[in-house]
C-alpha cells in the first residue's frame, strides 16, 4: 500500500520576503501583461491594414466596372454606402442596373447574335422594295386570273379569295 507524506510541504513553501506570496511571481506577471499589450497592439495593427486593404480593393473593383461601362466615377459612393459587403463584378453590374437611371445610366441589352444577322437582313429587304410599285387590287385579281389553270380558277372562285 502507498504512504501519502503529507507532512512534506515543501513544494508549498514560500518566501517570506515576497509579500504576495509569490517569488519571482510579480515579475512573471508584469512580463505576461506586457506580452498580451503588444499582442493586442499587433492584432489591431493587422486588423487595420487588413480593412485598409479591402476597403481599397472593393474601390478597385467598383472603379474597374464604371470605367468599362463608361459610367460616371462620383456614382462609386453611392455604390460603396449601398454595398458595404461582398463587393464584386456581378454585385456592381447588378446595383447600377437596379439603381443606374439615378445619374442617366441605362444598362445595353445584349443582343443575340443571330437577332443581329436577322435585322440586317430585313434592312436590306425593306431598302430593295422601297422603291417598288405595289399593284392595286384589281390588277392584282387581273393578273392571278390571267395566269391561272382552269383547276386554280376553280379554287379561286369557291374559296372566294380573289
Amino acid at each position: 500500500m502507498a504512504t501519502n507524506d503529507y507532512d512534506n510541504d515543501d513544494d508549498f513553501d514560500l518566501d517570506e520576503s515576497d509579500s504576495n506570496g509569490y517569488n519571482d511571481g510579480s515579475d512573471l506577471l508584469k512580463k505576461l501583461r506586457k506580452a498580451k499589450r503588444a499582442d493586442e497592439k499587433r492584432i489591431k495593427e493587422l486588423t487595420e491594414a487588413l480593412e485598409t486593404e479591402s476597403k481599397f480593393r472593393r474601390e478597385q473593383i467598383v472603379q474597374k466596372v464604371l470605367d468599362q461601362k463608361g459610367v460616371n466615377p462620383k456614382a462609386a459612393r453611392l455604390i460603396l454606402k449601398d454595398l458595404d459587403t461582398g463587393i464584386n463584378e456581378d454585385a456592381v453590374n447588378s446595383w447600377l442596373d437596379d439603381n443606374g437611371d439615378l445619374f442617366g445610366f441605362t444598362a445595353q441589352k445584349q443582343v443575340d447574335p443571330q437577332q443581329q444577322i436577322d435585322r440586317a437582313a430585313l434592312r436590306q429587304q425593306d431598302i430593295a422594295t422601297q422603291g417598288a410599285v405595289t399593284p392595286g387590287r384589281d390588277e392584282d385579281i387581273a393578273a392571278r386570273v390571267a395566269n391561272a389553270s382552269e383547276s386554280e380558277l376553280l379554287e379561286m372562285i369557291r374559296s372566294g379569295n380573289f
